[in-house]
């Protein structure tokens, strides 16, 4: 529940990582907003199917235009509402489960438009809301009510795959780190075309990795997430696929394409270039 929707049936377990990135989002947001002098309104946040899909009814403060889609399909939701008012921000929030598996298909065709839109995709490694089975980013062997003897599929990488799909802008964060990650989202929102926030975001009921993402001294467990060098070459697409190979998880922009031309930009150059005929030209041409 929030201030805006106190009656709404749902609940997020205490200590998900998803009530980070709603914080980040709209302090995202808001920076956006104040930067560019623009109204709530020009924000359009679209939500899959899952516990990060709720977010789209938990915002609070001024309120941006919500859709609540269906799972996997957030980015043609995205795809269709862009190109209806360019002017739009559009951003989608979506989890590991929703976007990665039956959302996968809809990545590399966005990523080769370079659709201006800006994803923002919670990681827990397992689907959350449905009690905690194996996703794309479940690790091999682990038990989970779907894989009782062990996964038998490696885990994907993320951020290895929106590289190679050609995705112009690809950033990990924390949820725990929420400042940085308003930052990256901002990020994420200027640049012109297709940008994926990818958030670990732990699940304390299903999935709990914050000690391993952060570390615990008295456990004697070192953290796996590391701050991506201040001299990292972000322009620099191989740099960004070795950054990858490391091991643990990288939290900073890995890869912004310079020059970046988005999707509304190439259509407008396009309509710019086409012989439009007035309606009745167009009526005159069914004249015998």
């Amino acid at each position: 529940m929030s201030k805006k929707n106190p009656e709404y049936d749902f609940k997020w377990c205490p200590g998900c990582g998803d009530f980070g990135v709603k914080r980040a989002l709209e302090l995202g947001v808001e920076r956006r907003n104040i930067e560019l002098e623009m109204p709530m309104a020009n924000t359009v946040v679209v939500a899959g199917i899952g516990c990060s899909g709720n977010l789209v009814h938990l915002l609070d403060g001024d309120q941006p235009f919500g859709m609540h889609g269906l799972h996997g399909r957030t980015l043609p939701f995205a795809f269709g509402i862009k190109m209806a008012n360019p002017d739009l921000n559009v951003v989608v929030v979506s989890g590991d489960g929703d976007f990665l598996s039956i959302g996968g298909e809809h990545i590399s065709p966005q990523a080769q438009r370079n659709l201006n839109v800006t994803a923002i995709v919670m990681d827990n490694g397992v689907y959350g809301l449905t009690k905690g089975q194996s996703s794309p980013t479940t690790e091999l062997g682990v038990i989970t009510p779907t894989t009782p003897y062990g996964k038998l599929e490696n885990a994907i990488n993320p951020l290895e795959l929106y590289l190679t799909l050609g995705v112009s802008f690809v950033a990990s964060g924390f949820s725990s780190k929420t400042r940085e990650l308003a930052n990256l989202i901002n990020e994420g929102m200027k640049h012109p075309g297709f940008a994926i926030v990818h958030v670990q975001s732990p699940c304390t009921t299903y999935n709990d990795t914050y000690d391993v993402l952060k570390g615990n001294a008295k456990k004697g467990i070192e953290p796996i997430a590391w701050d991506v060098p201040e001299d990292h070459d972000t322009s620099d697409r191989q740099a960004a696929y070795g950054l990858l190979q490391q091991s643990g998880v990288p939290l900073g922009i890995i890869y912004q394409r310079p020059d970046s031309e988005p999707l509304d930009q190439r259509v407008e150059a396009m309509r710019q270039k086409a012989n439009t005929r007035s309606l009745d030209q167009q009526l005159a041409a069914y004249k015998i």
